[in-house]
């Protein structure tokens, strides 16, 4: 558990006032002094993170943010940080002080739909917070934080389990598939990127059989094998192993298998349909999930924009964010385009897509959007035809 990457990890987020003892709480959930203590209020400033295993229910990611009542302008911009730490959390512990009893700034936070424990701290003395909240635990420095584990456990152990699979519920057991891996500048010598470890992985514990090729050397392994089930490959060479693969063989890509698994598919797929009437001069928000040197090669800032200034016959500003940056004015943009997602967590995504959803800008991903530009989109989805 404990090589589990950040991204397959629940991430439960230490949220609450400023000087409410939230940075004490997470050093003593992780038995480690991570983080910095202070009487002084925002003391914290930029998020601090711990992976951890939190026994008996996992390997979890635990979040410690600054406070939501520093009306500075330096506190609302570490407000930008937490409210981006809030959208990736699958849970979250909010810390009040009882001695400060505004329960405002919580009622905000409720209406964020996270589900959350309730934990007072800094008592003395019985109070009428305790009646109001009756759901809510207690703690003082080290006592019951084994009280407050349990309560975790319990929270998490609830919700209802996320379906991780990536092929092995599209796919009976015995299966034979082809993972089509090109090997450029992108690739480190001697590695593969993580959305083809995953999927090869999820082959393995489903039992189907995988083959692994370059796409130069995929027509003699179909010619070779006796039966292929299904073709998976990069996005990046999607049309010329769309001429390779024929019609009766389904086909499709590792970033359309992630969007399928952590994202709202349906609606990544609709977003195409933006495209056509996108403008000279249009801005377009590509999101992208880990940060590296961009090369000639680069997918998303190569690849991409070149083929949708040729397919359109337009000239597009693309403006990139990384990692888990996302921007709080989508006003500008025309269209977004989500990378695989193999570096974020499921939550972090599916807030975005009901964020940009809900704002009317239409999103897709790198694989839908390279299968749209080679004209296969439809094929490629006939493998999810059953959802």
């Amino acid at each position: 558990m404990e090589k589990t990457p950040n991204s397959l990890r629940k991430h439960v987020v230490i949220a609450g006032a400023t000087n409410a003892g939230k940075s004490t709480l997470f050093n003593a959930m992780t038995e480690q002094k991570k983080a910095i203590v202070s009487e002084h209020a925002g003391t914290t400033t930029d998020p601090v993170t711990a992976a951890m295993e939190l026994i008996p229910y996992g390997p979890i990611v635990l979040v410690d943010t600054a406070g939501f009542n520093d009306d500075s302008e330096l506190g609302r911009k570490r407000m930008e940080k937490t409210k981006a730490a809030l959208r990736k959390a699958d849970a979250a512990i909010y810390v009040q002080d009882v001695q400060n009893a505004d329960m405002s700034e919580y009622e905000k936070f409720k209406n964020m739909s996270i589900e959350h424990i309730l934990v007072f701290t800094k008592y003395k003395n019985e109070n009428e917070l305790f009646g109001q909240y009756p759901q809510a635990l207690f703690w003082d420095e080290d006592k019951n934080i084994e009280t407050i584990r349990k309560a975790l456990v319990e929270l998490l152990q609830k919700q209802q389990p996320e379906d991780d699979s990536i092929v092995g519920d599209l796919l009976p057991s015995g299966s034979n598939v082809v993972l089509v891996v090109p090997i450029d500048s992108e690739v480190p010598k001697g590695r593969l990127i993580l959305p083809q470890i995953q999927t090869l992985r999820d082959c393995l514990d489903n039992s189907i059989k995988s083959t692994v090729c370059r796409e130069t050397e995929l027509e003699s392994v179909l010619e070779n094998q006796k039966k292929t089930d299904l073709v998976i490959t990069d996005s990046q060479v999607f049309g010329y192993v769309n001429k390779i693969v024929p019609s009766y063989i389904p086909l499709t890509s590792f970033s359309m298998l992630l969007a399928r698994q952590k994202g709202n598919f349906p609606q990544l797929c609709k977003g195409t349909e933006a495209i056509s009437g996108l403008k000279d001069g249009d801005k377009i928000l590509m999101l992208e999930g880990c940060t590296h040197n961009s090369t000639h090669e680069d997918i998303g800032r190569v690849k991409i924009p070149r083929l949708m200034n040729k397919k359109t016959g337009k000239s597009f500003e693309f403006s990139y964010f990384s990692g888990y940056d996302f921007p709080s004015d989508l006003s500008e943009y025309s269209l977004a385009v989500q990378c695989g997602g193999c570096m974020i967590n499921r939550r972090e995504i599916t807030s975005r897509l009901k964020i940009m959803g809900d704002e009317g800008l239409p999103a897709t991903n790198y694989g839908i959007l390279l299968a749209w530009l080679n004209g296969i989109l439809d094929r490629s989805c006939e493998i999810f035809a059953n959802d």
